[in-house]
Order: structure tokens, then sequence, then C-alpha cells
């Protein structure tokens, strides 16, 4: 499986990590092809048990469910005390005696918590920054329109007894902290406000109030006047407010924050704002959040974290209802999109990996390392845009997109410069950035990727903007029904069958043991439970090619090699007496009980005959098969073309991919089979897999005389090309191969329906997986990680 002839040392590996196979417990289903018995398969046990766990399921299920699919549908954002606070502060227009907002003042008032502070701090502690950040502005709103007395007592008791916290800079701050909390400290002293803290605290904190400021006297930039905007609530009158309303949305907000946008109405009336507040407190009542609207990135970041849990699926109408909504909104280059980075980056990516037709072209803005620094998360040289950049950056489908090229080049340099900080937090992001740039996104599998998001999944995870917030309120839920679904899963992902043992292909001496390797190709794939058929059928077709794969290689001789091919083209016209060898009966056997066997339950899938289409495939891969063989016994050395045309056959994965393109609930016509869409797919996924196992076996396959494409590159070069030369060359054809592919499988109205096409997809993700870095698949142990992921441990949930 996944190489050529030659691909491994002569001598068998012991067996792979992962425990013995298991034998089959149900025989498969058939519908009577010649010489096949017709039983019961797996795919109904599987059905029935299915629809047994399902129904206990979805008692516990259905409430869970409805409240995940009404936090996709409706965004629920938390009221913030200390946009509240500064909205509260907003003077009656022609009226500066009284609040324009009487109603956020009585929310501060009736909202203090027992301690003194206000803010809702999610996760129980009882002091941080953020907190004493929401209790500053609180106070402040009272003073200004003397109200609440005890109220700003008791707040100004609670910041006295944690100014500690303040001044320790270990513990995490929203945006901005050292600017704003200091600058409203200086308000709150020229109010008449007094700390119960010591002077020379206080003076420390307006030290490093002055050091910020004058950080701003340098070089100036888009960035860094971008971020005094945003941090406007800690300059006040230190600002040109004109030159702050340039960042001024056409909703009337600055930033879609509620503070920094009432603190501009307040030094710099503005119209526009003021109808931004107002539609904030009609929507929100007395108490607004922290960012609006919001809908958008909240949104996709639930479908994002759906698709990495593995449990999109069951919110796929929700899903769909966000991507066409999300998609309306990028042609109309909407800001809640295209203003911030992270929300573009990431609205990019899962518009065009679920089929929306997107171009780079509206990345253009920040294709560039200086575009981005000149914006506010680029000041602020946030991870997660970073991060969500480079993601975008990898969904190339084009040649020409040369916006995502520079996209990614300075994306991950910065990433890499960040991992390799000593100031890089050894948080959830840095295990996100180090896995992002260890872990190619063409070279990871679904199932490993949803255990590993699963096990590493933080319902506690939180946004820091000018205050904290928690864009998801259902975390707890996902996390569950992603435990349950992955739990319930693994029940049909084991094989319930030996093909080795069953066709007695254990007995031929020359055939590797990756019964293991094989199935976890199609365990970490095709997981689903109704598609049981088609994991199977991928599965004995891996183990089936492997062992033909050994038998031209080393296994068997030429008239043995002839013997078998004769024997496919015959098929069902064959005789006991037309065996060359034992060796050639119990390989042929193996290829024809199992041929058979899935011709007819793909046939009876399709109401129409298939089975003739597999023998066919199979004829197809043994006659590529001994042509290789044939050049190899008479010395021939083929051009690098000759090679290719033969060489994206004989990698053997037609009889993998294309029987199971049967079994995944789509109807498939002759015409789709032959339509030169089908034939592209299949060329380009046997292209990626032939020079990765090439690149990755020169130094073998040379060790024993055999030639593959970058021997033949630099032999028909005359000597102008060196080895990594030729190494470089095919690397740059797999990447266009890979994006060609890529494209194909994403473009819509066309012959083969999409869910056969991710197929090819896949075995693309599995061959980059498993020749990443070395040959993976010939390794005994070099996949066993992976294997024992998928296979046979269970979850490992973090504390």
């Amino acid at each position: 499986m996944f190489r050529p002839p030659g691909a491994w040392p002569p001598r068998p590996p012991p067996p792979p990590p992962g425990g013995s196979p298991v034998r089959a417990k149900v025989p498969l289903r058939s519908s009577s092809p010649p010489h096949v018995r017709p039983c019961c398969g797996e795919s109904c046990v599987e059905t029935r048990l299915v629809g047994e766990n399902t129904r206990l399921q979805n008692v516990h299920t259905d409430g869970r469910e409805a409240r995940i699919k009404k936090q996709l549908q409706q965004v629920e954002l938390s009221p913030s005390s200390y946009d509240t606070a500064w909205v509260a502060m907003v003077p009656l227009p022609g009226s500066p005696g009284a609040p324009c907002f009487p109603q956020c003042v009585e929310w501060i008032l009736l909202n203090q918590q027992d301690d003194g502070s206000w803010g809702v701090n999610e996760f129980g502690s009882s002091a941080n920054k953020d907190i004493l950040s929401s209790t500053l502005a609180c106070v402040l709103a009272l003073k200004k329109w003397n109200v609440g007395h005890e109220h700003i007592r008791r707040g100004l008791h609670f910041i006295g007894r944690n100014f500690p916290i303040v001044m320790d800079e270990k513990i995490a701050a929203p945006i901005g902290f050292n600017v704003i909390f200091p600058g409203m400290l200086r308000q709150a002293i020229t109010m008449g406000l007094q700390f119960p803290v010591r002077q020379t605290d206080i003076d420390v904190i307006l030290h490093l109030w002055e050091m910020e400021v004058k950080r701003f006297d340098g070089h100036k930039s888009c960035g860094r006047e971008a971020y005094m905007a945003y941090v406007a609530e800690g300059l006040g009158n230190l600002l040109d407010w004109n030159e702050v309303m340039k960042f001024q949305r056409k909703n009337g907000s600055l930033f879609n924050s509620p503070s920094t946008t009432a603190a501009a109405l307040i030094h710099n009336y503005d119209d526009k704002a003021l109808g931004y507040l107002n539609l904030l407190v009609s929507k929100f009542g007395s108490a607004v959040p922290t960012v609006y609207p919001l809908n958008i990135h909240c949104q996709l970041s639930m479908v994002d974290l759906l698709e990495k849990i593995g449990i999109s699926h069951h919110f796929s109408t929700e899903v769909k209802g966000i991507l066409d909504m999300t998609y309306s909104f990028w042609l109309q280059r909407d800001e809640e999109i295209m203003l911030d980075v992270a929300t573009c980056a990431m609205a990019f990516r899962l518009l065009r990996m679920n089929g929306y037709n997107v171009s780079s072209d509206e990345l253009s803005h920040i294709a560039e390392a200086s575009a981005f620094h000149d914006s506010l998360q680029g000041y602020l040289n946030d991870t997660k845009s970073i991060l969500e950049l480079y993601r975008a950056s990898k969904v190339t489908l084009s040649e020409d997109e040369l916006i995502l090229d520079n996209l990614g080049s300075w994306s991950g340099s910065l990433l890499t410069q960040k991992l390799f900080s000593d100031g890089f937090p050894r948080i959830s992001t840095y295990a996100e950035v180090e896995y992002a740039l260890n872990f190619p996104f063409s070279a990871t599998l679904e199932r490993l990727e949803h255990k590993r998001n699963i096990e590493h999944f933080n319902a506690r995870d939180s946004h820091m903007m000018n205050t904290e917030y928690l864009p998801c309120r259902v975390n707890q839920e996902l996390l569950s029904l992603a435990v349950e679904d992955f739990t319930f899963l693994n029940l049909f992902t084991g094989m319930n069958s030996n093909i080795l043992t069953e066709n007695k292909l254990d007995q031929l001496q020359f055939a590797r043991q990756k019964l293991t390797y094989c199935y976890l190709s199609a365990a970490a794939t095709i997981f689903p439970p109704e598609l049981s058929d088609a994991r199977m059928s991928w599965a004995k077709n891996a183990v089936l090619t492997t062992v033909v794969d050994d038998f031209f290689d080393i296994g068997g001789s030429k008239e043995e090699l002839e013997n078998l091919i004769a024997l496919v083209e015959k098929w069902d016209e064959h005789h006991k007496d037309d065996f060359f060898s034992e060796q050639v009966k119990i390989v042929f056997c193996a290829l024809y009980t199992t041929v058979n066997q899935l011709g007819s339950m793909a046939s009876a899938v399709q109401n129409r005959c298939v089975r003739n289409h597999l023998i066919e495939t199979w004829l197809q891969l043994l006659r590529s098969m001994m042509t290789e063989a044939e050049w190899q016994i008479s010395q021939y050395v083929p051009t690098v073309e000759e090679y290719m045309t033969n060489g994206v056959v004989s990698f053997a994965l037609g009889p993998i991919v294309l029987p199971a393109l049967y079994f995944v609930g789509e109807k498939i016509s002759e015409c789709v089979v032959k339509d030169q869409e089908h034939s592209e797919l299949f060329r380009l996924m046997s292209t990626c897999g032939r020079l990765l196992n090439d690149i990755q076996g020169f130094e073998r396959e040379g060790s024993e005389g055999k030639l593959n494409s970058v021997s033949l590159l630099v032999l028909h070069s005359g000597g102008s090309m060196s080895v990594e030369g030729a190494r470089k060359a095919i690397q740059k054809t797999i990447v266009a191969s890979r994006r060609d592919l890529l494209r194909l499988v994403l473009k819509e109205d066309v012959v083969v329906p999409r869910a056969c096409k991710d197929l090819f997809w896949k075995m693309c993700k599995i061959l980059h997986l498993f020749y990443f870095q070395t040959d993976g698949f010939s390794s005994p142990k070099e996949m066993a990680s992976a294997v024992d992921a998928v296979i046979n441990e269970p979850l490992k949930l973090s504390s």
C-alpha cells in the first residue's frame, strides 16, 4: 500500500504495535455473485447497534443540542460592567450635568457584588485585573453623577485590598490595561477620590502610565494610532479626538467597542456615535456587552470549533445557515468581517473549505507583514490573529494566489519567532501554534484531529479585549457532546475481520503484516457508523494491495506474476489447474473472494452491476506492476514521463479508493466513473503519493539498484541537476498536484459528488501523513502512536 515495488527491505518487520488483529465475528454480506455465498453483513449489525444506541443517546442529548443550536442561531453576549460604566458616563446632549443613559447608572447601583466589586467573573476567582478595571470604571461613573456614595466607598476599598494585583506584571490583563487603569486612576484622583493605598504604590502606577504615554511619542505608525484610539479611555485630553474619529465605523462605533465609543463621545460629540450607543441600550437594556456587533465572529468560531471536535454533523442545518449568511456579508465586504483580521481570515478559510467561491484577493489588505503591523491586531502582535492568517494561507487553490503565499511566509515566521521566544506563555495558544507549525494542514487525519482537540479542549477559554468576555457560553455542552460522540463512534471503528488469516495471506512469507496500518487509514478518515462498508472496503483492499505489491516486488517469479494476471483476466473462467504455484493460488483466491464480495455489496447499493469495474481496476494495477517488473528485469531506464504515467497506477491507490466510492451514499453511474473529472481526481491523488514515496524512499531504493522519479530526473538531466535539485523540483510538483486536487474537490456543480471527491482528498492527506518526514508506512514503529490514538487508546481529557 502507498508504495512502489521494492519500497520495503527484504526481511519482514515485526508485527505492528497495537495488538493482534481480531477475527471476524460476523461474515460479510453478499447478494450472490458467482461462487460467493450470500450472508448477513457487518454493516447490518452496526446498523442495528447504531439505531439502538442513537435512541438511548437521544434521551440525554435533546436538551443539550437545543442549547447549542440556540447559541449558534443567536449569539448571547454577557453584560460588561466596564463598558456599561463608560456608557453611563456619557452626558445628555445639551445638559452636561445629567446622564444620557440613566438606566446604565441605575444598573451599576443594582449590580455591585458583596465584596464591593463590579464585573462578572465566569470562573470564580475573587479578583483580577479585569474586575479591578471594571470596578474603577463603575466608581468613576457614580462619582461623576454624584450618586451611590456607599457603593463608591465599598468599591474603593475593594480596589485598595487588591491593589497588589494591579502591580503584578505576571497576571493576565485586558488590552491596554497599563494605559487605561492608570488613566482612570488619574481621573479619579482629579475628581477628589481617595484610595486606601500607599501613595508610593499609586506613584508607581502613574509612572507606568507616563512611560506608556512617552512610548507613543516615538515613531508614528498606523498601528500605534489605532492602538491609541482603542485605549482612548485612559488617555483623555492627550488625544486629538478628530484623529481618533478616523477609526469610526459605518455603525458609528470605534472598533465595535461601547467603552471606546463612549469615551470618544464624552470628549467629542458625534451623532453617529450617539446613535450606536442608543442602539445598544435599546437592544440590550441597561447593561451593554464588551463588543458589538460580534455575531459573525462568535458564530464562525463555533462552526470552527464544531468541525475541530467532530460534531458539526449534528448541526448541519445551522452551520449551513451561518456560512450562507457569512458568504453574503463577505460579498458585501461587511466591516464586521473585513476590519477584524482574525474574523476575515477565519471566514475565508471556512467558506473556501466548505465549497464557497471566495477570492484570496479579499485578503490583499493584509497580504504583507507591514500591512498587518499597521492594524490594531498587528500593533498588539496578537497571536490568535496571526495563527488564523497562517491557517487561511494554507487553503490555496492556484499557483497564482501569491497573496496566500506571502501571507503564509510572514505569518509562519512570526509564529516561529513567538514559539522560541522566552516571553511566549506556555498555555493553550502555545500548543496551538506548535501544532499548526509542526503538522501541516495537508498531513492531518480527521479522527486524530478530533481526538487531539477534544483532549486539549478548554471549556473556560475566554477572550481578552479591553475587558474579558466568554465568546461561547455552551463550551461545557460542546465538550460533553464531543466526548460522547467520539466514544460512541469508537464502538464501530474496530476491524471486525482479519483478511490475512481468512484468506491464508498470513502463510505468504514475503507478505508484510500491515493490517493495523491499513486499518488506521480507514478508521481515521471514514469513521461514521453508516460508512462501515466503505471503511471495510478501504481497509481490506489496502491489505490486498500491500500483499500484491510485495508479490510483484520480492515474492513472485516472472512466471508467477504472468500467471496471476492471466487468472484475473479469466476471472470466473479460471480452473483449479490453472495455478502456477501455491503462492499464486493464495493471492488470486484472496483477490477473487474479496472483489466478488465487495462487488456484490456495491452492486446492491448502486442498483447496477459494478463488479466488472472493480475487476478492471485490479487488472490495471497488476499490468502496471508487471511493466515495472519488466523494466527492472531488462534494465530499461524509462523517461520521467513514462515512469509517472505508469506510476500513478502502480502506486496501488485505485483498488483502495475507487471501490469505496460506491459506499458513501451517492449513486455513481458508469458515466461518472468514465468522466475526465473522475480520472483527474485519481491522477492528482496518485501523483502526490507516488512522488512523496519517491522522495522518502530514494536512498533505500538507490541502495537496491532501483530507479524512481528522483534518480530519473538526475539521470536524464545530463549532470545539470543534483539530487537536492531533483527533490526540490519534485516537491514543487507535489505542492501543485495537491493544490489542484483540493481545487477540484471544492469545486461545485461538477460530475463527481462531493462525498466521493472527499475520499480522494482524505487519501491525499493520509499519504502526506505517512510520508511527512519518513516512509512511515514502511517503518514498523513510525506510525505506532497514530495507530494507538485512533484504534487503541481512550480519550484522555485534561483536568
